[in-house]
């Protein structure tokens, strides 16, 4: 694919990018071929994707993985059999609503580290990560018979910067590892954005959602001469915790997609498919205070998170296929017929370890001060601060500073508060006798921030622990690395501790078992739970957080088996007294349509 004369080219002809953003990292491996077949159906000529360097090597002196799941070359000759060609997005940095950006947490934690730019630090470690990437992707480009037309360099660094000596150092960098597809930066729909992020010799892409007819008119003007594409529009838009579930109403953004069609430009829905932050991998954003990504990412895209092809499918069905002078035939009757869901149903639950008995047990680490999740060596997951302090006889107040990000506070084992960053609540009030107390600290890591200034912020206690305003001193760290557990690990830890019914008002480990014919979707309910985690044969779902909009978690069929399947629950508030599975997803009440 070139530019030539103002137009977009595929060999000899002209083109025009129809496409639709899907990311392996999000989607069951199992399922890619079902997803990729619904985009094709959809009319799009191409499918595009981001490359998250954390997914591939969470672990620094680890060779990157891209086996199984995180078999990208696979995913993409998957895309190359339905027909389509695709872009690759490769970063480093994504964003994505993806825990870090794709940074993996090792990388960040490097000391004075200066992401996004062309300090030698930095793009020495990228380079080793392009030397281990490229490899894969290069021998897929469409010069060698590959569907790979396109490679973006950088991504929105506009938002982010104004180092043009690294921006061209990331072109250079993908070109001497053998890219030789047509280059493109991608930036927000207005020349402040341009003004960072674009360069003046490579083709600039724009992300926006709305006013896209302006932003043609302000490409016309900055970069004569190139063809607009909106490699990202905004068709739906994901979820925080603590907020509404985000919608846009079908027919507006498909007549988003119109204008821009009819000014012959090139567009990308994003995302056609949002699939599942599964796991820990869900991000934040921060806009004065943080904002975890729910575990959903289904972005109210055309193609649901359990593949249901929605109202907004066939509406932007109907403008590709326009766009494209193709007939609107009848689909296909399997991509119509719903994918087959577990049954309503009711799970009674039995209760296991106590969260305080499961986190004293792994190993300690001593230190002065709190120690960092990074300086731990620990990605995602929990630690367990512990240390001894005298507590005045009177009221008094326990503070940490740099809490990052959700604290629960016992006092000789007896639960006191919770404490949370982005609550504002980095203080707990309680009585003190004058003696000595055992503090114990559990930190949650609610997802590192993916986008804007604080890329890159640490987790755990960053700034240490008071009583009064008296520092504490000397403690003992125990990390926690939940997506370590394997369905052995958890079946002992969901052992239950009576038969009877466990104290609901506790924390710890609950367990539920249900029989299946033969595998099928199923959408997890916990009512009457706070928040925790929760797995499904040893596969871990995500996060689930009572204060929503998301209800339900998405159980894909591949994770579950015929015969006896196990839901494990690991709470750190509430523990309920059962589970449901519900034959339809809840992603809450909606907020205001999406613009």
């Amino acid at each position: 694919m070139g530019i030539r004369r103002g137009q977009l080219f595929r060999g000899e002809n002209k083109h025009r990018i129809l496409a639709g953003a899907i990311h392996y990292f999000r989607v069951h491996p199992e399922q890619w071929e079902d997803r990729i077949a619904r985009l094709a159906a959809m009319g799009a000529n191409t499918l595009d994707t981001y490359i998250a360097w954390n997914f591939h090597q969470p672990k620094s002196g680890q060779a990157p993985d891209f086996s199984g799941w995180r078999d990208v070359g696979r995913f993409i000759r998957l895309a190359q059999r339905a027909g389509l060609d695709v872009i690759v997005r490769p970063g480093p940095y994504i964003c994505a609503e993806w825990d870090n950006g794709g940074f993996p947490s090792w990388l960040t934690a490097v000391p004075g580290i200066g992401l996004r730019c062309s300090e030698p630090v930095f793009t020495s470690a990228v380079e080793t990560w392009f030397d281990q990437l490229l490899p894969e992707l290069a021998p897929l480009q469409a010069s060698q018979g590959g569907p790979i037309i396109a490679v973006q360099v950088e991504n929105e660094y506009g938002s982010y910067g104004d180092d043009r000596e690294y921006l061209r150092w990331n072109r250079q960098a993908l070109q001497e590892r053998g890219v030789t597809e047509l280059l493109f930066t991608a930036d927000g729909g207005t020349d402040y954005f341009l003004d960072g992020g674009a360069l003046p010799d490579t083709w600039a892409t724009a992300t926006l959602g709305s006013r896209s007819d302006e932003a043609i008119e302000t490409w016309k003007r900055r970069r004569p001469g190139e063809p607009f594409f909106n490699v990202e529009f905004w068709n739906g838009w994901f979820d925080h915790w603590t907020e509404h579930h985000h919608t846009r109403d079908a027919a507006e953004a498909a007549g988003e997609v119109r204008t821009m069609l009819a000014l012959d430009a090139s567009v990308c829905l994003y995302m056609a498919h949002g699939g599942t932050n599964f796991g820990l991998s869900s991000g934040c954003n921060y806009d004065r205070v943080l904002q975890p990504t729910v575990t959903s990412y289904d972005s109210d895209a055309p193609i649901a998170e359990d593949g249901t092809l929605t109202e907004k499918y066939h509406a932007m069905r109907a403008e590709y296929h326009a766009a494209a002078g193709k007939e609107l035939k009848p689909l296909p009757d399997e991509l119509l017929k719903p994918a087959a869901v577990v049954p309503h149903q009711e799970l009674a639950v039995r209760h296991g370890a106590q969260l305080l008995d499961f986190v004293r047990s792994h190993q300690a680490i001593n230190s002065v001060r709190p120690l960092s999740f990074e300086q731990l060596g620990l990605d995602r997951g929990l630690v367990l601060y512990s240390a001894s302090a005298v507590l005045p006889a009177a009221e008094t107040t326990i503070t940490i500073r740099g809490l990052h990000d959700r604290a629960y506070l016992w006092v000789d084992g007896v639960f006191a508060g919770v404490l949370d960053d982005a609550q504002g609540a980095e203080v707990v009030r309680l009585m003190g006798t004058g003696r000595p107390v055992k503090l114990e600290v559990l930190v949650e890591n609610q997802g590192r921030i993916n986008y804007g200034p604080l890329l890159g912020q640490g987790k755990g206690i960053l700034g240490g622990v008071l009583v009064g305003r008296r520092y504490v001193f000397h403690w003992e760290q125990r990390t926690v690395p939940l997506e370590d557990l394997d369905e052995d690990r958890l079946k002992g830890l969901s052992s239950p501790t009576s038969t009877a019914v466990a104290d609901t008002s506790g924390s710890g480990f609950a367990t539920a078992e249900f029989h299946l014919e033969a595998p099928a979707d199923a959408h997890l309910a916990l009512p009457g739970f706070g928040k925790g985690f929760a797995w499904a044969n040893g596969f871990l779902l995500g996060r689930y957080w009572e204060t929503g909009p998301q209800v339900t978690l998405y159980v894909p069929a591949p994770v579950l088996r015929p015969g006896t399947n196990r839901i494990t629950v690991l709470e750190l508030e509430r523990l309920g007294t059962a589970l449901e599975l519900r034959d339809r997803p809840d992603l809450g009440p909606a907020a205001s349509p999406a613009a």
